[in-house]
């Protein structure tokens, strides 16, 4: 029986959403295949939780950990932290030195998904639609003015952490007054910040996942969020609609599901990820992020996207881990 390791947890602001995915995954992985265990990675410490509900500290130089008598080497880890460091590359590279299988994108991929600045700019050059955007480095905010960005980028607009997810520091700003604080918020999640164009539209996401055997593109979701924007409390408390299959025309469905498969070509991906676009005037397709740990937990889009294609999430994780396991 394999023995799979669930990497939660992790330094940022999503540290708790991360801990609902472990959860998630944990109950969907088929326990008469895998023995498992979560392994939380938190200021600086690193512990697998046990079935007692004790802890036992991780060796860094294996990745291995005491069960009772028995010390458990992982045969692969399955990442699950949303933010620093499991969705930057670091972990990544961590998990390639020491020769662990892992269920996310490579370090490069993984690096460059997480800088939304960086990753606009370079699908930009294959043609991808993708907002207008500017880059405030940290220190440096004060080099551009209000107006400056104002006439570059317009009203509303977007501000937020170049790097990061669930909406953290994120602000839709309707005034140049409010652009200011919305920096300063912004900077106190990131080293860097993003200042994207609004665009008016229909936001829908869409999940897949490939192996060697098939490639898997799951059915769009529309989200309707009750608030301003899809913020944290539309993602995580309820605060927003999510239909699936999203209310939309069947050749814009394919349009969307080819877009997501090209583009999981394109970067090189692995595992599941889940792309979110805004659909503008004229059915315009635009990214808006790449998501390379989506959130795992019972109502999160994946396992929503998984049931309405009429597939199972136990399978989907099998799919996952197998391949990788036999790469």
């Amino acid at each position: 029986m394999k023995t799979i390791a669930i990497i939660c947890g992790g330094d940022s602001a999503e540290h708790d959403v991360s801990m609902r995915s472990a959860a998630g995954i944990e109950s969907f992985l088929d326990a008469a295949l895998y023995k498992i265990y979560k392994v939380e990675i938190h200021a600086g410490e690193w512990s697998a939780l046990l079935p007692d509900g004790t802890r036992s500290t991780v060796d860094r130089n294996d990745f291995s950990f005491a069960d009772g008598k028995v010390t458990v080497h992982p045969d692969f880890a399955y990442i699950t932290i949303h933010g620093a460091p499991g969705e930057n590359g670091i972990l990544q590279g961590y998990f390639d030195l020491i020769g662990m299988p892992y269920s996310t994108c490579s370090v490069l991929v993984e690096a460059m998904t997480y800088d939304k600045f960086v990753l606009n700019n370079y699908l930009r050059a294959f043609g991808v639609s993708v907002a207008d955007s500017l880059l405030i480095k940290q220190g440096k905010s004060h080099e551009v003015s209000d107006q400056d960005i104002v006439e570059r980028i317009g009203l509303p607009c977007f501000v937020k952490p170049a790097s990061g997810g669930s909406s953290f520091g994120t602000t839709k700003v309707k005034t140049i007054e409010a652009l200011r604080p919305a920096i300063d918020v912004a900077l106190k999640e990131g080293e860097d910040v993003m200042v994207e164009a609004f665009m008016k539209g229909t936001e829908v996401t869409c999940g897949c996942y490939k192996t060697k055997e098939k490639s898997v593109v799951l059915p769009v979701t529309e989200v309707v969020p009750q608030n301003e924007f899809f913020d944290y409390d539309a993602k995580y408390n309820g605060q927003v609609s999510e239909i699936t299959p999203a209310r939309i025309s069947e050749k814009l469905t394919q349009r969307i599901q080819t877009l997501t498969a090209t583009l999981y070509d394109i970067l090189g991906c692995h595992g599941i990820i889940r792309i979110d676009y805004i659909i503008t005037e004229g059915e315009k397709i635009n990214l808006l992020e790449i998501n390379t740990t989506p959130g795992m937990t019972a109502t999160s889009f994946i396992p929503q996207q998984v049931a309405a294609a009429g597939l199972k999430m136990s399978d989907v994780l099998r799919d996952i881990i197998e391949d990788t396991l036999s790469a």
